[in-house]
């Protein structure tokens, strides 16, 4: 008798919402709307998204119209089911339309998720995200979250006057995710209309995108705390240990963090700039919080820690001026005119295009009489020496050597002289 009055409603409930003519009314309007919808899709998509491809603005905000526009399919489901349930509404009960109002707001629900989930960059974190939150919405529509919601409160711990629940964690880890995430994309377009502002220097630039992300992403952190009701007064001791250990951790990359926001303070280096660290020489490509990006000639890419741009003597080649003298020293045989040599030297210096002449004409200076030669420093003016120091050396080398030989200068190479004390006699071995 028991398991008949449980069994009861049950079978009424498949009577009247699954096993009625009306359902399947329903699914046969559902199965249309995906015909239409796929149909309609295929025919907008291409066009649509390749007029959205010649948009020019931020990445992210980019990705999310090429994913709307791969995903119209759902939209116009949506439309169609947002349609018949108008309809049906006119002259039929809830019992008759339920499905139709389900699966409604699952394919609302799926579209929107999958087009904002695609800020993500990583393919795979997408995707789960995207599960995830339908999967949530899914159970929210169906009406099972108040059961699984129930279980979830109930796993819980008591930490002294605070009760901490498996559901509160959750609600606690999503919140907290969601708001970071809306907090960095929110950061990353307001970044990218800083650095579009052409009245602000490189420096301030990246000191403001940086600050306008770290104050989003704590507002977000505190409103996530807030919105899960933990109370983090009965967390004082505990999270005081851990704030110790994770200070201890954390020691370098909080002292990188700082230097970075010192090297933004100062404008001692700027994206652009040519600086030499050690032996690492190259063009800074971006500030980030923790390093700065430096790529060399050879296409490298060091990632160098802010702290070694505190503590370490750095040469900024364009901090003040983007000018740069480069010194070349060479040597002529003692048969040559030093005066002819001076001229020849600062002629062809001056004819190579990457020399500047109309801030400092090149310049030719006989240093030492040397051993076997007659030394000289030629020296010149460049203004890009992002394009590298080495490569116009060379080319002033070159261009030298092509003078000097077209005037008859020789370059001299060493000369041993080697004075034998004890007479040497010299035989030759006999024939075989």
């Amino acid at each position: 008798m028991d398991f008949m009055q449980m069994v009861r409603p049950l079978e009424i409930w498949l009577r009247t919402f699954v096993l009625s003519e009306w359902t399947f009314y329903q699914l046969g309007i559902i199965a249309a709307g995906y015909v239409f919808a796929s149909f309609v899709a295929s025919r907008t998509e291409p066009a649509m998204e390749s007029r959205a491809r010649r948009i020019k603005g931020n990445p992210d905000l980019l990705r999310v119209i090429i994913a709307f526009m791969r995903r119209l399919k759902w939209l116009f489901l949506t439309l169609w089911l947002w349609l018949a349930s108008v309809i049906l509404k006119q002259g039929t009960w809830p019992s008759q339309r339920w499905l139709i109002a389900t699966a409604l707001s699952l394919a609302a629900a799926w579209f929107i998720i999958s087009v904002l989930t695609k800020i993500i960059r990583n393919p795979t974190l997408s995707r789960l995200v995207a599960m995830v939150s339908w999967g949530y919405l899914a159970v929210y529509a169906t009406g099972l979250d108040g059961p699984i919601l129930s279980a979830l409160d109930a796993a819980a711990v008591n930490l002294g006057v605070m009760r901490l629940s498996l559901l509160i964690v959750l609600k606690a880890v999503v919140l907290t995710v969601a708001l970071i995430w809306v907090a960095v994309f929110v950061g990353n377009v307001l970044a990218h209309w800083v650095q579009r502002s052409g009245d602000l220097s490189p420096s301030f630039k990246v000191l403001i995108s940086k600050v306008i992300k770290i104050a989003l992403i704590m507002i977000a952190g505190a409103i996530a705390l807030s919105a899960t009701g933990i109370d983090l007064t009965a967390l004082t001791v505990f999270s005081g240990a851990v704030g110790v250990g994770v200070g201890f951790g954390l020691q370098k990359v909080v002292s990188n963090f700082i230097s970075g926001i010192i090297i933004l303070l100062d404008k001692s280096i700027k994206p652009g700039d040519t600086i030499t660290l050690g032996e690492t020489f190259g063009s800074i490509r971006d500030l980030r919080a923790r390093f700065v990006s430096v790529i060399t000639r050879d296409g490298k890419e060091y990632l160098i820690p802010n702290e070694d741009f505190i503590s370490q003597q750095v040469v900024n080649w364009s901090f003040s001026s983007d000018y740069v003298r480069i010194d070349v020293d060479f040597g002529t045989s003692y048969d040559s005119d030093p005066h002819e040599v001076v001229r020849i030297a600062v002629e062809t210096a001056s004819a190579v295009p990457r020399v500047v002449n109309d801030y400092n004409a090149p310049v030719c200076w006989m240093t030492a009489f040397g051993a076997s030669s007659l030394d000289f420093r030629l020296r010149f003016w460049i203004s890009d020496p992002a394009n590298g120091l080495t490569n116009v050396r060379g080319q002033v080398l070159m261009a030298l050597w092509d003078s000097f030989k077209e005037a008859g200068v020789s370059i001299p190479f060493p000369h041993r002289e080697i004075i034998m004390k004890t007479p040497v006699e010299i035989q030759r071995p006999p024939r075989g």
